[in-house]
Order: C-alpha cells, then sequence, then structure tokens
C-alpha cells in the first residue's frame, strides 16, 4: 500500500508508477532510454576496490614505482631540453635578422647537400635505404631533382635576402609545376595505386611520380579519362610557370614576342656581327687602341657661345620618371576599384648596371711644363652603399595604421601607395569627393600618434600629383653612398666639371648638382646632422670629376679638422685657411680675381666664361697690338667656407661685402660660392647674404626659426638628421627632401692620396702678399685704415681740419679723433696745432685720389 507523506503527496511504487504512465506520452521513447541508461549505471556500478598494500601485493607495487621511476626521469628530461631550446630559441631572437636569414640559407643548402648524398648513389645503410625509399616513394622518379631544387631555393635566400616576397612567390610557383608534372608522370604509367591489383604497389607508385603523383592525379583520373586529366595537370604547371615568372595570363602574348626578339632578332645580329668579321677579317688583328679610335667620339664639353644661358635651366639633374619603372610606387593591393581596369603590376626594383666611367675629353691640358697629363680617380675607389628595399613589413603596418585613422574620424580617404626612399617613405592618401584637405593635414599628431613617429611630415598636395604626402622615417634605413650616385646613368651622362653629387630623393632617384647654375648655395644645419658629410661629398665630386686645369679651389676652415684631409691637392690656390682675418683677404683676393676676369671678358666681347675659353683654346683671341698679354682658360673658381659664423664673428664687415659683391657679380666669371654654418641666426645669415645666394640646403634644425631663415619656411625642423636635408634649388618654390650620399673617411683619404700623386700643388703668392705690404707699410694704423682714409676724404674735401668734426662726422670718441688728426698730421696732411683753433690742411682736393692710395699703400 503507498505510504503518504505529511505534505499529502503519494509516494512509493504506486506513485512512480503513476508518474511513470503520466509522462509517457510526452517524453515517448527518451523517458525509456533515460531509463534504461539509469537502470545500467545502477546495476552495472561495482563495489569500491579496496586499496592494494604493499604486503598484500609486491610484485604490483614494484612495477607501479618502476613506472613512477620512468615517467619522472622523461620529465626531467623533457624539461631539461625544452629549457635549452627555449634559450637558444631567445638567443637566436636577439641575432641580427641578417644573420637569421643567412642561417636559414645554410640550413637549407645542408639539407640539399645531405639528400644528394643519400639520394644520388647506391643505398650502403638502413638509414641511407630509408631515407631513399621514402623520398622516392613521396617524389617517385623525380626524386633525383629534389636537391637540385633545395639548393636552388638556398642560393636565393643567401644571395637576395631581402627580397623574400619573391622568394615565396617562386617557391609557390615551384611547388605548382612539380605537382602538375608528378601528376603528369603518374597518370603516364598508369596511375598505379599504393595497393590493390598486380601492376600496383609502392614499388609501381615510387616508379612513377609518388605518392604527391598518386594524390594529385588519382581523383581526377577516377572520374575523367586520362587525356582531360593530363590536360588539367597541364594548367597546373602552366600556372606554376606564371607565377614563377610574374607573369599574369593577359601579358603572356607581350613576354612570347619578347622571347621571340631575344632568340631571333639578336641571333640575327650576331650573325651579321660575325660576317662583318670575315669581311674585315684584319680588325681583331689591330690593336684595342687602334680600335678604339675608329670609335666617334664625343664633342668637346665647352657650349657654344650663348649655350650657357638656356631658359628654364634648373641646376638640378634627376633621373627621369619615364626612364626606369622602378621609381613608381608601390600599388597597394585591394584598393582599387572593381569597375576600372586594374593598374598595371608594378614590376620590382632592381639594381641597375652599374655604369661605365663618364667619358672625358680626348685631350687632356697640359698643366706645367714638368707635369705630364692628369688622371683622374677610378670610381672604383668609393665604395657602393646598400641595396634599396622596395617594400618592408614595417610599410605595411604604417599603411594599416593611416587607414584606421582615416577610418576612425570618418574621412573619406584612402591610401592608394607608397614610395619607400633611402630615409622616409611618402605614403599617398586620394580624397573623396568633397573632402578638404584640412581634414587630413590636421591629422598630423594624430598620425604621428598611431605610427609611433614623432618626425612627420605632410605634403598637400604632393607636386605634380592630387595626392597628399605624408611622409614617416624608416625604421630600416638605406645607406646612400657617393660611389653609387656618382656611377649612377644620370651622373655619367653629364660632363660638366662642376657636377656633384648630392643623394637619393624620397622617391629613391639619384640626384645630383651643378654648381655651376647654382650659382651659389648656402648650407645649414645643426650639429651632427650630416653638413660636414655633405661638404666632403661636394669636394670630392669635384675631385672625381674635374682637374686642376678645370677647377681650383680656396678652402677656409676655421675649424681646422674638418677639412685638413684636403691638404695639399693640386686643386688647391692657397693653404687651407684658418685664420679668419687671412680668410677676409682671401675673399678679397677673388673679389679682384672676378674683377680680373670681367676686364677680359669686357674686353672681348664675351658673356660668360665658358665662351671666353671656347675661344681661347679654338686660337680665335688675340691680344692687342703692342700688348705682351697671352690669354689663357680660366678654370672654375670654387670658394668653400665651412664656418661662416666664426668669420662674421672676426670681421663682419669686410666678409659680408666681400660675400655680397661675389655673389651678385661671380657667375658669368666662374666663381661659386658654398657657405656652410651650423648656426643659421638672423646675424651670421644676413639679410643681403640671403638675397644673393638663391640656392639652400638645409639639414634638421633645432627649432623653427632656423628653418625660416635657411629655407624662407617650416620644415627642416622635422628632419630625422644623419643627411636627411630638404634641397630648395634656385627657381624651385618648394624644397625637395633627399638623402645626402655617405663618403667615408678611408674613401677620403685614397682619393686625396691619388690626386697628390698626379700633380704638386702649387699655391698662388699674390693671394696674401697685398695684405703682408699693407701691414708693413702703415703699421702704425693698425685696424684704423677705414677711418683714417674716411677722415682724410672729410678734412680734404672740407679743408677744414678739426677734431671736433671728426667727433661729430665720424661718430667717435675725442681720442679716437685726436688719434686720427694725429696721423693725418703725420703724413703731412695737416699741419701742427694751434690751440683752439682748427688746424691748417696742406692737401688740396685734386690731390686726393693720391692721397688715398698712398695711405693703402698701394
Amino acid at each position: 500500500m503507498a505510504t503518504r507523506a505529511s505534505d499529502g503527496k503519494p509516494r512509493g511504487s504506486a506513485a512512480r508508477a503513476k508518474s511513470s504512465r503520466g509522462s509517457a506520452p510526452a517524453r515517448g521513447g527518451a523517458s525509456a532510454r533515460t531509463a534504461k541508461r539509469a537502470g545500467a549505471r545502477t546495476s552495472g556500478r561495482a563495489p569500491a576496490r579496496r586499496p592494494v598494500h604493499a604486503h598484500s601485493d609486491p610484485i604490483g607495487w614494484l612495477f607501479t614505482a618502476i613506472g613512477k621511476l620512468i615517467v619522472g626521469l622523461w620529465l626531467l628530461l623533457a624539461n631539461t631540453i625544452g629549457g635549452a631550446v627555449r634559450a637558444v630559441g631567445q638567443g637566436a631572437r636577439e641575432l641580427d635578422p641578417e644573420h637569421r636569414r643567412d642561417g636559414l640559407g645554410l640550413a637549407v643548402l645542408a639539407g640539399a647537400i645531405t639528400l644528394a648524398a643519400l639520394i644520388w648513389r647506391t643505398p650502403t645503410g638502413a638509414v641511407s635505404s630509408t631515407v631513399n625509399a621514402v623520398t622516392r616513394g613521396v617524389f617517385g622518379s623525380l626524386a633525383w631533382a629534389l636537391p637540385i631544387m633545395l639548393a636552388a631555393l638556398a642560393w636565393r635566400l643567401l644571395r637576395h635576402p631581402d627580397q623574400s616576397q619573391d622568394t615565396g612567390r617562386m617557391s609557390i610557383g615551384w611547388t605548382a609545376l612539380m605537382l602538375g608534372v608528378l601528376g603528369i608522370v603518374h597518370v603516364a604509367h598508369g596511375t598505379p595505386y599504393p595497393s590493390g591489383g598486380p601492376n600496383d604497389g609502392m614499388d609501381a607508385v615510387s616508379e612513377a611520380g609518388g605518392l604527391l603523383g598518386f594524390l594529385v592525379s588519382a581523383p581526377p583520373d577516377s572520374i575523367l579519362p586520362s587525356f582531360v586529366t593530363i590536360v588539367l595537370l597541364l594548367m597546373l604547371s602552366g600556372f606554376g610557370v606564371l607565377v614563377i615568372t610574374a607573369t599574369p595570363v593577359y601579358r603572356i602574348p607581350e613576354r612570347l614576342a619578347d622571347i621571340r626578339h631575344m632568340l631571333f632578332e639578336r641571333g640575327t645580329a650576331r650573325t651579321r656581327g660575325r660576317s662583318r668579321q670575315r669581311r674585315g677579317g684584319d680588325e681583331e688583328g689591330r690593336p684595342a687602341a687602334e680600335r678604339r679610335a675608329k670609335r666617334p667620339r664625343r664633342e668637346s664639353v665647352v657650349p657654344e657661345p650663348g649655350e650657357s644661358d638656356r631658359p628654364y635651366d634648373s641646376p638640378v639633374i634627376a633621373e627621369k620618371e619615364a626612364a626606369s619603372e622602378a621609381h613608381a610606387p608601390e600599388i597597394i593591393p585591394g584598393l582599387a576599384d572593381e569597375d576600372q581596369a586594374p593598374p598595371p603590376e608594378p614590376k620590382p626594383r632592381s639594381q641597375p648596371p652599374l655604369p661605365t666611367p663618364a667619358p672625358r675629353k680626348v685631350e687632356q691640358l697640359v698643366l706645367s711644363p714638368h707635369a705630364g697629363s692628369y688622371t683622374l680617380p677610378d670610381l672604383g675607389l668609393l665604395r657602393p652603399g646598400t641595396p634599396p628595399k622596395p617594400r618592408t613589413k614595417a610599410n605595411d603596418m604604417v599603411v594599416e595604421a593611416l587607414t584606421s585613422v582615416l577610418e576612425q574620424f570618418g574621412i573619406d580617404a584612402q591610401v592608394v601607395g607608397f614610395t619607400r626612399g633611402p630615409t622616409v617613405t611618402r605614403y599617398e592618401i586620394e580624397l573623396g569627393p568633397a573632402v578638404k584637405v584640412e581634414k587630413v593635414t590636421a591629422l598630423t599628431k594624430n598620425i604621428a600618434y598611431a605610427v609611433k613617429s614623432a618626425d612627420v611630415r605632410i605634403l598637400s598636395p604632393i607636386p605634380g600629383k592630387s595626392a597628399i604626402g605624408v611622409e614617416i622615417p624608416n625604421t630600416d634605413k638605406d645607406l646612400v653612398s657617393l660611389g653609387d650616385v656618382l656611377r649612377s646613368p644620370v651622373a655619367a651622362a653629364e660632363h660638366h666639371p662642376m657636377i656633384v653629387g648630392l643623394g637619393k630623393d624620397v622617391e629613391g632617384r639619384t640626384i645630383v648638382a651643378n654648381l655651376a647654375k647654382m650659382p651659389h648655395i648656402l648650407i645649414a644645419g645643426a650639429t651632427g646632422a650630416g653638413k660636414s658629410t655633405c661638404i666632403n661629398g661636394l669636394i670630392s665630386s669635384i675631385l672625381m670629376r674635374a682637374t686642376p686645369d678645370e677647377v681650383r679651389m680656396v678652402l677656409v676652415d676655421p675649424k681646422r679638422v674638418e677639412l685638413s684631409a684636403y691638404d695639399g691637392i693640386p686643386h688647391l690656390i692657397t693653404p687651407i685657411i684658418t685664420n679668419p682675418k687671412k680668410a677676409a683677404e682671401a675673399l678679397e683676393w677673388v673679389v679682384g680675381e672676378m674683377d680680373r676676369r670681367y676686364d677680359d671678358l669686357a674686353a672681348t666681347g664675351f658673356r660668360h666664361i665658358d665662351d671666353f675659353n671656347k675661344a681661347v683654346r679654338a686660337g680665335k683671341l688675340t691680344p692687342p697690338p703692342g700688348s705682351e698679354r697671352v690669354y689663357r682658360p680660366y678654370p672654375y673658381l670654387l670658394v668653400i667656407i665651412d664656418e661662416l659664423a666664426d668669420l662674421m664673428m672676426v670681421a663682419p664687415r669686410d666678409v659680408e661685402d666681400s660675400i655680397v659683391r661675389i655673389t651678385q657679380l661671380a657667375r658669368a666669371a666662374g666663381i661659386h660660392l658654398v657657405i656652410a654654418t651650423q648656426r643659421p641666426s638672423v646675424d651670421v645669415v644676413t639679410g643681403l647674404i640671403k638675397a644673393n645666394v638663391p640656392s639652400r640646403l638645409a639639414f634638421a634644425t633645432s627649432s623653427l626659426a632656423d628653418s625660416r631663415v635657411i629655407l624662407d619656411q617650416p620644415g627642416a625642423e622635422k628632419l630625422v638628421g644623419q643627411g636627411d636635408a630638404l634641397f630648395l634649388p634656385m627657381g624651385a618654390s618648394k624644397p625637395m627632401r633627399l638623402q645626402n650620399a655617405y663618403i667615408s673617411e678611408k674613401e677620403i683619404a685614397d682619393i686625396v692620396a691619388h690626386c697628390k700623386a698626379q700633380m704638386q700643388v702649387e699655391y698662388r703668392e699674390d693671394v696674401f702678399g697685398g695684405a703682408k705690404a699693407k701691414k708693413e707699410i702703415d703699421e702704425d694704423i693698425g685696424d684704423d685704415l677705414e677711418l683714417l682714409l674716411q677722415a682724410a676724404e672729410l678734412v680734404v674735401t672740407t679743408q677744414f681740419g678739426s677734431t671736433s668734426m671728426l667727433q661729430r662726422k665720424l661718430r667717435v670718441g675725442f681720442a679716437k679723433a685726436g688719434r686720427l688728426m694725429d696721423l693725418l698730421e703725420s703724413r703731412g696732411v695737416v699741419g701742427p696745432s694751434e690751440g683752439s683753433k682748427a688746424r691748417e690742411v696742406l692737401v688740396k682736393p685734386d690731390e686726393l685720389p693720391g692721397l688715398l692710395a698712398s695711405l693703402r699703400g698701394e
């Protein structure tokens, strides 16, 4: 009988039966299965086992202890080996990335050598037999080619470590090609299976395409005819070839035309060349010099009269964008509109072949009766730089950061590409319709925060493009060497002796400049920004391309250590000047040399020194009758001042007057000025100097004010230093950013040693001669010569010798005015003092020019 609980609900078997009957229609078979599982669990539950003690089962306890000991030793060994591996891995991460890439390449090469030693000969041991069987079982009858492919991969990893993307692409292509060929070989052998009929088995598979060939060919061959399977496998192999050669399908006819041109037209040209040799058989037996003499020679580098004043001529010489596709910006995939035609595939950058040195004049000038011809230094003295990287992983990360910033602020713009330079990369941002440029330029700080760089510079827009440029420094910079710049085609094509190598711009183009067309340049930047290296590059470029008869130099180095390496080169007119007062005298001599050259130009009717030199070399100029003058070509005169601030501190008036006069007039006379300073303040780079020096080269500055002094606009304060510069040539409105070329002290020493071995230096004696004579004659005058001349002119013209008048007119003190009057008395200009009365003037006004000349010591 069922019992009832205190709450009135039925209990016992009747209640359980009722509950079961009531739930059966709702749950059906599920409740039955649940009950069955519950019953099985209840009925199958074993009684609890008692613990086994050592005294009850000693043998089991012994085996358990031995097992625990083995497991403990295994864990100890595993932990030890794992710790050692992790330590080695941590050390490997600290290695240089280039060493890690070399290690990978050497490891692949070692694997190729080992595999070739095991499978290219008869197996002699168990290991060799196993490796041979596994390799042939996987790769079939083409297993012999596997070491060759691994060796080629190792060579590419070691030879081109910077082209990892191309290596990955070629690996995919070779894999597809190999799979297709293995599948075709397997179908050609009847598509044997690893197990099955009498014609199957692993031996048959190994003699065919191996397991890879089986996996590729068996599925389609089981449902398709064999010839269809072969066609599909041929398509797979063809895809691999297209990937290896980086050839899209639509460019296949173009590549076939190139191959046909290479095979047939070049072969025809070689055949014609051999036939010409057979017709003129004596050519091969002639000396090399005689054969070279038959080649057409270049014309003289000196321009025709008037050619030096070509309109819209710029001093900057850069590589043409149309000449090479290597400077096109990298196209970011996935950003082109699907409705538009796809852009042409960007070609990877490649290093241009090293050009031959620039051809020089056929006849070199004789420097002196006891010296022979001058040989220019070999370009091999200059070391090459690092190969440029067209794209790195850091560039992709910056593109993602820029895209994220634009999306976060809701700006309809996108990053469409970038151009990687040696120091910075310029990312191009195109705006959508009705989007203001200011929306992007106002995000300068946000962009700097996103890309983790404080040196972000925005160009709005990029010159010549409808895009905004964001210039961000590279984390892995490329080294631009002066040797690469001077060996470039753009430098080899120019033969002017004043061509100098500057470096490479943001787009990777080589930039050289003609100092004769600057015509003067101001170089400024903070300490350590690269100013001294730039000066060394300019001087070394002149030494590499010009003889002493073409270019002479005056080097002013108040710091005494920057230009000391060039002491004694034959291009110098004077020893390297380190005294600021002597530098002022040398600048006065340059002014006099300019006047002498202009006298010859005016007398002969020429407007430029190039035209005058060409006429002299052609023998078209004759001196006037009765004159003993002999016309000779004038060399270019290059004056380099390494630190203008030191000169302006010692003799500001004399230095500024000489610089202004040279920069105003000396262009047609072939005299050019390079001024460098690390303190570009208004008291050093005065308004007169800036107005007459049109070309500027600004390295990194410490403040915005310094950038405005150099460039008249901001920008230099955001440069990253170490050769990063803004170049504003004459006539340009916006500066171009470039990485200045680097030259080491070892290279400078080699160039200077070569130049010294060619010719001894011959200094001009008249540069400081006039100053020495004047100092001997006017020893008692000292530094008051200018005031004395003004006082003499004032007293003689007014015929009134009064000390108080000199005080008022010359704005000097009583002591200085009294001393000037005593000097005039000692030279017979005024009489002795007569108390408070004015002194008697003994020189008439018409005698004033002779008096001034005698006071100057002339």
